[in-house]
């Protein structure tokens, strides 16, 4: 039996607020709290299980989540990580690697006292063929949201065995709960603090929201900029402080989870008629044989159905009709995040006639700033990131989206409760806008804003949910009351 070392320094995620955390806790029980953040280094190379490959699938977001899981799974088995490495994705088409993406040196540096981390294997295991010795492990093998005992039980004799084992794909492969409280404290410095994107994609991530602010000519009088004072939505815990000089224009960034892999994926329909209905089912049978297969024999909901019960993506119409509604000003700098709309211009148009102020990373940057990006999709995709994270205020269009949570995540850690986050419940303005043709502008108004209001509070991670989405929690962020 392997004996398990506690791990994580004794620190919270945030490096500041140990003492923070020792200051809330009943006196009688310090010392205990205090035995749990001794420092411990990772194993000795003699005490170590072996090594833990990572080949990351999905976009951005899904490689972000693979690796922070792969990081507290190396420290529950104690073990070392190999740098993980990206699967090229045909949906994606991105080659872009780890060190393309996220400083590698900082990455391993910031972890270093919590998991021994590595460039490569030792020269005498490069030479193994992994799925000849069978230590290749599938996203079939590992249940959705396993369990520490799961690793503990079938992933740790393998590993003692092989001396190295390969996880394909890792996404949603660790559970939330319950799970240790230091190993979820590692997840959380994981994604919130060691990975550090890269100086280019900083560089440029910075000149977007510079961009978003700056007095150019593009956005003609600013006297329409939209206020928290005049915005009912975005008082309470979540009020952007205010000055009266207003020195710096502030912008919204809304992230139109609209694209068509996600519009064909939803089996939804958005009034393109028959022409629309076989564009998406042709995508779908390309790109998603299982979900066609299971549309041809009828044994999916009908597209009516989806929309009734809130699976369907907002249409770029219906979203900008809720940020009226929410009281954001014709005038407002919108900058719109995520990849080309299904519609393109035909809906941008609808989209500017609403807002004229509303642009994209491709409008802010140069084409020689975005050249080096070119093709590159998940490159592309932190721009989105960085300035959804640092914008006044955040809409998203689909709560379930990977970057919607993982940057709302981010506003809460790092924003201390001054960066509202605005999350519709799709379910709820289905039910509004089937009555949109005949129901009042006042009474459309106060119905998005009630919706919009229940939804606003930060509050404590609920059980089994994401703590990347939601780290308002004790392991994750004490420096702040929970």
């Amino acid at each position: 039996m392997i004996h398990q070392v506690p791990s994580t320094r004794s620190k919270c995620a945030a490096p500041e607020c140990a003492i923070l955390c020792v200051n809330r806790i009943h006196h009688s029980s310090i010392i205990h709290f205090m035995l749990r953040f001794v420092i411990v280094a990772p194993p000795p190379l003699e005490h170590m299980t072996g090594y833990i490959m990572i080949n990351a699938n999905g976009g951005l977001n899904q490689q972000r989540v693979a690796i922070c899981n792969g990081v507290a799974v190396t420290r529950l088995l104690n073990a070392s990580l190999v740098l993980p490495r990206f699967l090229f994705n045909s949906v994606w088409r991105d080659s872009s690697q780890f060190g393309d993406i996220y400083d590698e040196a900082y990455f391993m540096n910031h972890l270093k006292e919590d998991v021994r981390i590595v460039k490569e294997l030792p020269l005498e295991l490069q030479s193994l063929d992994l799925e000849a010795i069978e230590a290749v492990v599938t996203e079939i093998d590992v249940p959705k949201e396993a369990k520490p005992s799961f690793y503990l039980k079938h992933i740790l004799p393998l590993l003692m065995e092989k001396q190295v084992v390969l996880f394909e794909g890792f996404g949603n492969r660790l559970a939330f709960d319950p799970v240790p409280f230091d190993i979820q404290r590692l997840r959380c410095r994981c994604n919130f603090h060691a990975l550090k994107f890269v100086p280019k994609l900083l560089e440029l991530g910075g000149l977007i929201v510079e961009r978003m602010r700056d007095k150019h000519p593009r956005w003609g009088p600013n006297d329409d900029d939209f206020d928290a004072e005049e915005n009912p939505h975005l008082s309470g815990t979540e009020r952007i402080p205010i000055r009266s000089a207003k020195p710096v224009p502030k912008y919204l960034a809304v992230h139109m989870r609209f694209e068509m892999d996600m519009v064909a994926y939803s089996l939804c329909e958005f009034g393109g008629g028959e022409t629309e209905k076989k564009e998406l089912q042709a995508y779908r049978a390309l790109h998603f044989p299982i979900l066609a297969k299971l549309e041809q024999d009828g044994r999916l909901g009908t597209a009516d159905v989806q929309r009734e019960l809130g699976h369907c993506p907002l249409m770029p119409e219906e979203s900008f009709l809720m940020l009226a509604a929410l009281g954001f000003r014709r005038g407002t700098r919108i900058l719109l995040a995520g990849a080309h709309m299904y519609g393109g211009e035909k809906k941008m148009t609808i989209l500017k006639n609403l807002y004229p102020n509303i642009v994209t990373k491709e409008e802010l940057l140069t084409p020689e700033e975005l050249e080096p990006l070119r093709n590159h999709s998940s490159q592309l995709a932190v721009l989105d990131y960085l300035g959804c994270a640092m914008a006044d205020a955040f809409a998203m269009t689909d709560s379930g989206s990977q970057l919607s949570s993982l940057v709302s995540g981010h506003r809460i850690y790092h924003g201390s409760g001054h960066r509202p986050t605005i999350r519709p419940n799709k379910k709820r303005l289905a039910a509004i806008f089937e009555h949109n043709a005949t129901i009042e502008w006042s009474h459309f108004e106060n119905r998005i804003r009630k919706m919009v209001a229940e939804t606003k509070r930060i509050a404590a991670r609920p059980i089994s949910r994401s703590v990347y989405r939601h780290p308002r929690c004790l392991e994750c962020m004490c420096k702040h009351e929970v």
